[in-house]
């Protein structure tokens, strides 16, 4: 359980393994916010159907709105005699017994307080069974708090991205459009002066600019794409159809290598694989006059090595000006390897192509488990 990394999954699962561990016929695990108000409410051993007619999560009235502190237990062995047991919904199936602990996270804004009712043979809960589900709460609370910053990780991770991308977009599109906006000066103020040659040489230029801003439009379109389906194992089915796009929008031929496993990468070393294998193809397309691009994914232990090589005509990667070649490529290249702790290098000379190499992790990493100290 503590392994699990999806919220969802890690709720039903607490609630699944504590009515089995106890022996009870019902489970339900509330997920409470600091007013108070039932932000989750997963139950277990209640049917789909059955669920269906009972309607509507509860609202935290009669004893599911009783807050457990730390230390706490709510044990009844009849609840028809307790008066907070008040807001059965039609429908519900008959309860008797309940016993309710509170799950304290550490790690996440939110509580919770998980109960059980009725048991399987019949009998009260005892001691024994409070004291169980006391020691379970404790290891759901970690799983939840893992599960939680797992999450966050994730949004973080989505945020970093869209940064990125915007980042992308700013070098790329965003200067090609101040370029064509210049021109477009230049073309009006040549008409004024009656000077139409240059502003056909102008028109002609913006032509250019034109279509390539239609093909930046049409590979990031294609990128993104491909990218929305990283971290589900689904790499080398990825690359194989980008791959196949790609050749056909920038008319070079490309060969792809793969290994034969690649379903155990982290999704997001997954995710700036892809990006930075696209990236260097962008660069191919742009820059390269290439006529042949090949594509290498290999393994090496704990890492996993990506290699493009194309026959282009080359740059010195020393040498670039501000404004010229795959500069800002290169450079978001290598903040995407480094940040997830990878490393890129790329050789390349006038005439004689250009090779691209990156390294990264291979292993994914484990959750980390926090220490419960407090429950003791």
């Amino acid at each position: 359980m503590v392994a699990e990394l999806s919220l969802e999954s890690v709720l039903q699962q607490v609630v699944d393994q504590a009515r089995s561990l106890i022996g009870a016929r019902f489970g339900a695990l509330s997920v409470v916010t600091s007013d108070h108000r039932i932000l989750a409410f997963v139950t277990s051993g209640i049917s789909d159907e059955e669920s269906k007619r009972i309607g509507a999560p509860p609202k935290g009235r009669g004893l599911l709105g009783v807050v457990l502190n730390e230390g706490q237990r709510l044990s009844i062995d009849d609840l028809a005699k307790d008066p907070r047991s008040v807001g059965f919904p039609e429908n519900h199936p008959p309860m008797h017994s309940l016993l309710a602990v509170p799950v304290i996270c550490e790690r996440t804004p939110y509580r919770g307080n998980l109960y059980l009712s009725e048991k399987l043979d019949g009998k009260a809960f005892d001691q024994e069974n409070e004291d169980t589900l006391v020691r379970f709460a404790t290891q759901a609370a970690i799983a939840i708090d893992n599960a939680h910053l797992y999450r966050r990780v994730a949004e973080l991770a989505a945020a970093e991205e869209r940064l990125r991308i915007a980042h992308e977009m700013h070098d790329g599109l965003a200067q090609l459009l101040a370029y064509v906006n210049t021109k477009v000066q230049a073309v009006r103020e040549y008409l004024r002066n009656d000077r139409a040659e240059e502003a056909g040489e102008q028109l002609e230029q913006l032509s250019v600019v034109s279509r390539q801003v239609y093909s930046d439009v049409r590979s990031q379109i294609l990128d993104l794409r491909s990218s929305a389906r990283t971290g589900r194992g689904e790499l080398a089915d990825t690359l194989q159809q980008y791959i196949v796009q790609w050749q056909q929008q920038s008319g070079i031929e490309a060969s792809l290598r793969l290994p034969d496993e690649l379903q155990d990468l982290d999704p997001e070393i997954e995710l700036q694989l892809l990006r930075i294998i696209q990236e260097a193809l962008a660069n191919v397309r742009k820059h390269a006059s290439a006529s042949q691009v090949d594509l290498e994914l290999e393994r090496q232990g704990q890492r996993i090595q990506a290699v493009i090589t194309d026959d282009g005509k080359g740059f010195d990667p020393h040498r670039l000006s501000p404004g010229s070649g795959p500069r800002f490529g290169l450079s978001t290249m290598r903040e995407r390897a480094a940040s997830v702790g990878g490393s890129l290098t790329i050789s390349s000379d006038r005439d004689s192509g250009t090779v691209v190499v990156v390294d990264l992790p291979n292993i994914r990493p484990q959750p980390e488990v926090p220490r419960a100290t407090h429950h003791r």
